[in-house]
Formats: C-alpha cells, structure tokens, sequence
C-alpha cells in the first residue's frame, strides 16, 4: 500500500489556505470603511477621536484616519472639497452652521432620518440643544437629518495659571479693567500674561470674546447674528476693538504661527498666565494629568459672567457610491455618535458638556459642570450666543470677513479701531 502522507499534507496545506483566503474574503466583505474628516489633532482631540475610532474597530470597521491639521478647519475644508468634487467624499465630515445647507444645496449630503428615528434623536437631546440646531439648522436639510451633534463647547473661558497668579501677586480678573490690571502686574513679573497662537480664527476668537464683553449678549447678537451694519460700525464696535487693541501688548513676541494647543501648553508649563479659549483646552490639561481648580482655574471671560458663546460640533454625512459595507459602517457610524455612553467618553476627553439630556456628570471636572450650569442659565436667560469665530450663525464667506477685518487689525500696530469698525461693516455688507 503506496505512502499517502505526502498527499495528504499537501491536501491538507491547500485545505487551509483555501480556508484562510474564505475567512479573509468574509471579513473584507464584513469591514465597512470609515473615514471621517475633521481637524482634532491635538493631544486631547487626538484621545477624542481614539474613543471613536476603538468603537467603531470593536464594530467590525476599518477606521481610516483622515485628520487635517489646523484648528479653524479651512485646510480640511479645502481638501474636503477637492474630494467631494472627484466622486470620492468622505464617510463624512466635521461640518459647521451654513456649511452643511451648502454642501446639502449641491445633493452631496445623505439623509440619516432612519437612524434618528430609531434613536429618538428628537427626544434625547438636551432641551437648549434641540432649539439651537433647529433654529440655526445645524442638523437637517429640506426637513431631513443629514448631520448629527457631537460637543458642546463653551468658547467664552478664560484658563488661568493659579501658580503665576500668586507670584506675580494678581487677581483673578472679572472685568477687562481688571483683566489689564492683572496682566500687568504678570508681566512685571517676567511672565507672559496672555498665551495667544498667531493665526487668524485665534484672533477673531479673541475678538469674539472681548466683544461679547463689551457689546453684552443681545448687542452681540445684532451685530454678528444679524449682521446690522451700524451696529458693525458704531462708537460700540469702535471701543470693541479699542480693547481688542489692548490685548496685543499682552502677548509674547514668538506667538506668529502658534497653534492653540501649543498656546494651552504655555500655561501647563508656567510659561504663561493666561489664555482665552474655547473648552477645547481642558482636553489639554488632562492630557497631561492636570486637576481643575487645583492645577489650572476657568473662569468666564472678564465682563461675560452669566453669557455663554457656544461652538456646536456636527458630523455631517455624505452619499456614498458603490460599496455596501461602507454604507452599513457609516449608518453605524451615525448610529454611535449619539448613544450615552460614547458621548460621556467622548466629552470627557475633548473638554466638551454631552448634548445628550440622559448623560449622568458624575465624572466630570468642576470646569464641565460650571459650563453645563452657565449653558442652562444663560438659555434661560436669553444670553446663549453662537460663535461667529467657529462659523455657526453666518456664512463661510461672512465669517471670513470678519476674520480678515479682525486679524490685520491685530496685527498691524498702527490701525485705527474707527477705521476697522468701519472697514468691518463694509467688508460684511460685500461678503453678504
């Protein structure tokens, strides 16, 4: 009888690679493809976007990173039109306000209505929430979810480094007198008093801030919601950038080219007293361990206690082409964004406050739980504004405008703020 082992290992062999090739062909049809295009690339935007991306892996999906660098999201914008216009648009991307009625107008979005239904994405959203993406239609096109919420920011915050405070013997400012009273005496000091990155959308939410200071909420709002030309160049918008002017002498030499998060790292290291920013910088600090109201204090900026300048992120879906998986894998993918408890993990990383009202704050830092308190009394008290910085409440080409009025303002030492008023109005009349 002849010797078979050599057959049947051979047999054998082919056995398994055939197996092998079966497996790997089911799971390359069982893997969807997700790529999501958005702008957090810094550390804690970074552990953020890890929550997400280890959700959707342990779902079965292939997570393609696609991160464009650049916190006020014109590079990606930029890339994310070359794609959309060459018939290959993202699983979806970090979309903002006007944007999204935009890029619906031109048929690219998706319709995520099925998704919500089941979800119940109109009951679960906090009450303040719902009626901030209905009214700025944040969310839906033509009647129809194309984008889901993800954070709520509160961008209103100044960030405070307690252990320069002290030795350079300053107050923790609630007013901008105070602001500049302390930022002297930081600077006597040796220290820099305002961390500030050089690039145009920090200018303008610097700006933003100081005009929510002086203007209050409701002049504010007539001026960069309305977008009422005199209010834009008034002997208020002119004392807006008087004040804005003031801040420039407060800022290292070095900042040109700095980004926010190299800014927030200032302070981490007692470089630096103090920064205006968006809550964004908390992720910062607990990327590094850093305890709130020990390591680092937040506190509304000078002058807009009891006001609150909100940034709203969304994820906005695109039609996909050809791939089922992929399109299972981006309803997944819509499916996520709003469930409890990946807006808790999510949240906790990135600074944000959870847009979900069913999320329990117990883990949540003193600097949340302030924000989620000044949100609710601000909604209640008609002082919730949208950030005009981060492209909420006004077109794309409105909210650069305003930008390019703001930041050659602060950078050129000798504009005038009653010709950069004027100049505002003029340049938002052209863009509107």
């Amino acid at each position: 009888m002849p010797d078979r082992t050599a057959e049947v290992k051979v047999k054998i062999k082919h056995w398994g690679a055939s197996l092998f090739l079966l497996l790997l062909s089911q799971q390359s049809m069982a893997e969807g493809t997700i790529e999501v295009l958005h702008w957090w690339t810094s550390k804690g935007e970074s552990n953020a976007v890890g929550v997400l991306r280890k959700r959707m892996e342990t779902n079965g999906h292939y997570w393609k990173n696609f991160a464009i660098a650049g916190g006020g999201g014109q590079s990606a914008m930029t890339v994310l039109k070359m794609r959309a216009i060459s018939g290959n648009p993202p699983t979806a991307a970090q979309l903002k306000g006007q944007d999204i009625q935009e890029w619906g107008r031109l048929g690219f979005l998706t319709s995520l209505d099925t998704i919500a239904e089941q979800e119940q994405w109109d009951s679960v959203l906090l009450p303040e929430v719902e009626a901030i993406v209905n009214d700025l239609q944040l969310v839906k096109y033509d009647g129809h979810y194309v984008a889901a919420p993800v954070t709520l920011h509160r961008v209103n915050w100044l960030w405070i480094n307690p252990h320069i405070f002290k030795l350079a013997g300053a107050k923790v400012p609630t007013t901008l007198a105070e602001f500049f009273v302390a930022a002297d005496k930081i600077k006597a000091a040796g220290f820099v008093p305002l961390a500030h990155g050089g690039e145009a959308w920090q200018d303008a939410t610097l700006f933003e801030a100081v005009a929510l200071s002086v203007l209050g909420a409701q002049g504010y709002m007539k001026a960069f919601v309305e977008l009422d030309l005199t209010a834009l160049s008034d002997a208020k918008m002119v004392e807006v950038f008087r004040q804005f002017k003031r801040m420039k002498q407060y800022v290292d030499p070095d900042s040109t080219g700095r980004r926010w998060n190299q800014a927030t790292e200032m302070l981490i290291h007692d470089q630096a007293a103090m920064q205006i920013m968006g809550d964004w910088a908390k992720g910062e600090f607990a990327s590094e361990n850093k305890v709130a109201g020990k390591d680092y204090l937040c506190v509304p900026v000078p002058g807009t206690q009891g006001m609150f300048s909100y940034n709203l992120d969304t994820i906005t879906f695109f039609k996909l082409k050809g791939n089922e998986q992929d399109k299972i894998a981006q309803q997944d993918l819509a499916r996520t964004l709003l469930t409890p408890s990946f807006q808790r993990d999510f949240s906790l990383y990135k600074g944000s406050i959870p847009v979900r009202q069913d999320v329990l704050l117990t883990d949540y830092d003193a600097c949340s739980l302030a924000s989620m308190k000044a949100f609710k009394l601000a909604a209640k008290n008609s002082a919730l504004v949208p950030s005009f910085s981060h492209n909420l409440a006004t077109s794309s080409d409105v909210q650069s405008a305003i930008i390019d009025v703001v930041s050659h303002f602060f950078d050129d030492p000798t504009a005038d703020p009653k010709v950069a008023a004027m100049r505002l109005s003029r340049a938002v009349k052209s863009a509107m």
